[in-house]
């Protein structure tokens, strides 16, 4: 894949839902330490510029389907702060009216159609959802966010090759962060890459640098545009990296400290608002972005905390009942 140059546009685009994921981020840690939240909760810190380049690349009426890391991914595909940190939080007020919490958000409104609890049981979800835009020819791509252990669940699988065989639009991302848990990928596949498994199934299949904007925006839009054109479904294999354990309060041990240093030493973030820098935009317009996300994440934080519980009325809403006729 030769690279091409995006426009300023597209790369303050990509800059302004990076700035949100990671800032956000550092908030829920922040909560979290200071005693002030108690949640289960999955950082993506290291992985921002995967989503943002990906959510950027497709049309706001495109499906995600994500797992339980996945505040990056619902970030960047415009979930709105607010109601976002409040599902994360368990109030009221919330995605899912606080029913949901961290590792269930939905918000169909932004595409958000499922966040996952289970590894890899959204790939045959979003294979589904495929199936639905190709039946009613609604123009929709669908993207299904996974991480490198998933690939080895027979869910992976059976979604790959049931949008091979039907020529799904739908994108698999495998944001492969070398570590399925507290495992190492290479201890658990006998293959060097999750993108050549795609060939088992004939489907396009790529690995980039899911840390370069430019390569990870430019396999996103290519995927997606091979995949609106009634091409079928590509499994892109973006590479990143996590900063923190498997879940907040993991000390990653098992990850070795030269490898978590040089990780940290390419970290993404500052990477990015170089990369403009260079491209020419002006540090006044980087710095006013900083300026507006972090007072936007301020505000939802503090309408998160404040906003209620909900009460026992809720187990009866949004429940589906039936009855079955003698």
């Amino acid at each position: 894949m030769k690279k091409q140059k995006l426009t300023n546009d597209v790369l303050v685009d990509i800059y302004r839902r990076t700035q949100k994921i990671y800032q956000t981020d550092v908030k829920f840690r922040s909560m979290i330490s200071s005693g002030d939240l108690a949640i289960v909760y999955y950082s993506a810190r290291g992985q921002e510029v995967v989503s943002a380049a990906t959510m950027a690349a497709l049309e706001k009426s495109d499906y995600l389907v994500t797992i339980y890391r996945g505040i990056h991914d619902q970030i960047a595909k415009g979930v709105p702060l607010k109601p976002l940190m409040a599902e994360y939080t368990g109030k009221v007020t919330g995605t899912c009216r606080g029913k949901g919490g961290p590792m269930h958000i939905t918000h169909p409104e932004s595409g958000v159609m499922v966040t996952t609890g289970i590894v890899g049981s959204g790939i045959p979800i979003a294979s589904g959802l495929g199936l639905a835009s190709q039946l009613s020819g609604d123009g929709r791509v669908t993207v299904t966010c996974f991480g490198d252990g998933a690939t080895n669940i027979g869910a992976f699988h059976e979604g790959v090759n049931m949008a091979s065989l039907w020529n799904l639009p739908v994108i698999f991302l495998c944001q492969n962060n070398l570590y399925g848990e507290h495992t190492k990928f290479e201890y658990t596949s006998n293959t060097e890459t999750v993108a050549e498994r795609g060939a088992a199934y004939g489907i396009r299949s790529v690995r980039v640098n899911g840390n370069d904007p430019v390569e990870m925006y430019q396999a996103a839009k290519e995927a997606a545009d091979h995949a609106r054109a009634g091409n079928g479904p590509t499994l892109i294999e973006a590479m990143t990296f996590r900063f923190n354990g498997h879940v907040f309060g993991d000390p990653g041990g098992y990850i070795p400290k030269e490898e978590m240093a040089a990780a940290k030493k390419a970290d993404p973030v500052p990477l990015l608002r170089q990369h403009l820098l260079d491209s020419g935009i002006e540090e006044a317009i980087l710095n006013e972005i900083d300026t507006e996300i972090e007072s936007e994440v301020e505000e939802a934080a503090k309408f998160a905390l404040e906003s209620g519980d909900p009460d026992m009325r809720e187990n009866q809403i949004d429940v589906y009942d039936y009855e079955v006729s003698a």
